[in-house]
This record gives C-alpha cells, structure tokens and sequence, in this order.
C-alpha cells in the first residue's frame, strides 16, 4: 500500500506562522480520530496526553515522548478548544499553540480519510522550520501508527528532524 507523504506549508505574518498538512490516508475515520483524538492513540505518534478530557473546555496536558534538545522532554499543557467528535479535535497548549485535526472521509478513497492539520504558532523563522520539520517528522509516525507499528520512542534520532528542516530550510520538499 502506498503511504502519502505529510508534506507541509506556511504563512507568515510578522511572527505569526500557520502551517498547513493535508493527508489522504487509507485507513477508516474511525481509526485515524482514535490516534489524533484518544489518550490510548496520541502516544503512539506524538505524545502522551494526561490529563486529557474529551471535551470542548477540557483540561489537556501533552508529553512529548522523545527527548528535547536539552535531553528533557516538552510538556505542553492547554485546552481543547473545539471538539466534534469522529471529525474535529483542536488543541491549544503552551509551547505549540493551536493544534487542529479536521477529518473528512476521502474523496478518491473508499473507507480512506483526509487529514487537515492546522498549527497557528508565533516565534521566529527558526520556530517555523523546526515546527514545519517536527510536524512533518509526527506525520510519519503517525502514518507507521495506523499501520500498526507506533514509535519507538526509546530508539529516537535527531537526526531525520534535523535533515527535514533543512529541506525545509531550502524550500524543498523532503
């Protein structure tokens, strides 16, 4: 089976930054808001979510897994701030700020989704890439995820991050 590629987009203004991925994945709505949207499934692409109430107004803490660059790991701790259930799940949280998922069943595909991410972030230009290759990066964990295999966070490497954003740096897509 062919696995898309999460490539992402941005726009700037001043030192805000929207960054934009749409993915087509073949898998059933129903299993891709169990990853994006569920304490059991965060863990396996991203990050691990407590506390986590599955509401809109809800209190979310997320944990990111990996190691941060000064070897502790990011905890971002926000709100979810729209939920519709099977179909939207947005969080804003310290540290990332907006994080939304819209799911929508594929046009093309027969029991596929499309994946709208938007993240609304403010920094600086570093900020962008590194958040453009970050996203990128969780994508490709959670497209593994959905195909049963979640990251091995133990086993995780700077290294494919640090050649994304570079790619990213270059206005090339990785």
């Amino acid at each position: 089976m062919e696995i898309p590629s999460p490539y992402g987009s941005s726009r700037t203004h001043g030192n805000s930054h929207t960054l934009h991925y749409e993915l087509s994945l073949p898998y059933p709505q129903s299993q891709v808001w169990a990853a994006i949207a569920t304490p059991e499934g965060l863990p396996s692409w991203l990050a691990a979510a407590e506390p986590f109430e599955q509401r809109e107004g809800g209190a979310i803490t997320l944990r990111w897994l990996k190691p941060g660059p000064e070897g502790g790991t990011t905890v971002a701790p926000g709100r979810v701030t729209a939920w519709q259930p099977q179909r939207l799940a947005e969080y804003t949280v310290e540290v990332h700020g907006r994080i939304r998922f819209e799911l929508e069943p594929a046009p093309h595909s027969v029991g596929g989704t499309l994946l709208h991410f938007t993240n609304e972030i403010t920094g600086p230009e570093d900020e962008r890439l590194d958040c453009l290759a970050g996203w990128h990066h969780h994508f490709e964990y959670l497209l593994q995820a959905l195909a049963g295999h979640p990251a091995d966070w133990p086993s995780w490497s700077p290294d494919r991050p640090r050649r994304l954003r570079q790619d990213y740096e270059r206005g090339e897509n990785p």
